[in-house]
């Protein structure tokens, strides 16, 4: 609960005042923090990591409210005001960094499953403060020595978090290859962040849409973010994301640099795709894709490189540089080399007239005598036994609900905690990242 407090106080806006000389908490504020006390007492005392997880939701009301001050009241209250807890929780009250260091030395020497929903809020906001201060490199090689401690404590919560941790890290430092690395010896089904880095395969694309699709209707800028990756993922894989994806509610205005990306992709005009890549380059680097986006240049150029094939049936080398719009030294040559690269590739079907200089386009058949229907019904199969898969997954039961019926006061509370939950993730616009 103290790291969740210091994460306010890193923000910029004016210091807050000594806890001795702060102003007295809201009422409401103070109950909550007593309630959510009282809650996880109970829940350690029972051993039921549930009770432990529905006072870390009742966090979400208060953290936009809660302040140094409230956090100090709730100490004079909890705890005498001469004992050593006290005086050493107090003295990190105005300290974030030091607060958030402490807590993660603290949880090192504890081993309890009841702990592991607490642990893995300390470890996000022990990852925020020093996102916020600028110094997350400082942390990675802690980061992983938790990862590993929470994999020999089965913390699979902990593990999840903690990974994600990592890969934002890297995602934070361009540091590509490394988180390819990570997310290659460790598993995360469903986050975004497994499918910024798994460039190996398809699952990259998929793991970004589930991603989105699963997210709740709440948590806007995740949504965005997830679309945002997954609208690259697609050009790079030479795909075209449909005109609906920058057209959903909410998404529009965000997504506009990314619809006239891919318009210049689509139509393989390198100019346009310059222009569009200078006029927002500072979006594209808040959004931490421009080293993706300086790769589709090739996608354009073969992009640019089909439609004169399909449109010409022979065409010289030079044309094809100008209409390309090469800019190099020896256009021409460049322009041999692309074309026999995508012939080599089978992006298109053509030959090389080395003697004259030409292109010569082979006439399209038909479609149909060609594997392509059958590699899109193959795609559109593996896209239904997926969804499949991952329904089965999320149907998770607790142990022996067959066996027993569950009573009107479990039912009650379970109910209970499910509106608190709709309720906390109403008031959220945005994920905590």
């Amino acid at each position: 609960m103290t790291a969740d407090v210091q994460m306010k106080d890193t923000e910029p806006h004016p210091a807050a005042p000594a806890p001795a000389a702060a102003a007295a908490p809201a009422f409401s504020t103070l109950h909550h923090l007593k309630e959510i006390a009282s809650v996880i007492e109970a829940g350690s005392l029972s051993k039921e990591v549930r009770r432990i997880s529905r006072a870390v939701r009742l966090t979400v009301a208060l953290r936009r409210r809660l302040a140094a001050r409230d956090v100090s009241a709730f100490l004079s209250f909890a705890l005498p005001a001469s004992s050593d807890a006290y005086a050493r929780l107090s003295a990190l009250l105005p300290k974030a960094k030091t607060c958030a260091n402490a807590s993660i030395a603290r949880l090192k020497n504890l081993n309890r499953r009841t702990v592991d929903v607490l642990a893995s809020r300390l470890y996000f906001y022990y990852s925020y403060v020093y996102e916020l201060t600028n110094s997350l490199a400082e942390i990675r090689g802690n980061l992983l020595a938790l990862h590993r401690m929470a994999t020999l404590h089965h913390d699979e919560l902990g593990q999840e978090t903690l990974l994600n941790l990592l890969l934002r890290n890297y995602l934070h430092y361009n540091l590509y290859d490394q988180a390819e690395k990570l997310s290659s010896a460790d598993i995360c089904s469903t986050w975004a962040k497994l499918g910024q880095f798994s460039w190996s395969t398809l699952m990259l694309k998929e793991s970004l849409l589930q991603a989105a699709r699963k997210a709740p209707t709440s948590a806007l800028g995740f949504r965005i973010q997830c679309n945002k990756w997954a609208i690259i993922v697609r050009l790079l894989l030479g795909e075209i994301p449909e005109r609906t994806v920058f057209m959903q509610k909410g998404m529009k205005k965000a997504l506009t640099p990314y619809f006239e990306l891919t318009n210049a992709v689509r139509v393989g005009d390198l100019e346009l795709f310059k222009s569009v890549a200078d006029k927002f380059a500072s979006t594209f680097s808040a959004d931490r894709t421009r080293n993706l986006i300086v790769r589709l240049r090739h996608n354009v150029i073969r992009t640019g490189l089909r439609n004169i094939s399909i449109s010409y049936s022979r065409i010289s080398l030079s044309d094809i540089a100008k209409k390309l719009r090469l800019d190099s030294k020896d256009p021409v040559a460049d322009a041999e080399s692309i074309v026999a690269k995508a012939i080599r590739d089978g992006a298109i079907d053509a030959t090389i007239d080395h003697a004259n200089g030409w292109m010569v386009s082979k006439e399209t058949g038909d479609v149909y005598s060609t594997n392509e229907p059958q590699i899109a019904f193959n795609s559109r199969i593996a896209f239904c036994l997926n969804m499949h898969n991952e329904a089965i997954k999320a149907m998770r039961f607790p142990p022996n609900s067959h066996k027993e019926k569950e009573s009107a006061e479990k039912r009650r509370e379970r109910l209970q905690q499910e509106e608190e939950l709709a309720k906390h993730m109403a008031e959220e616009d945005d994920d905590d990242f």
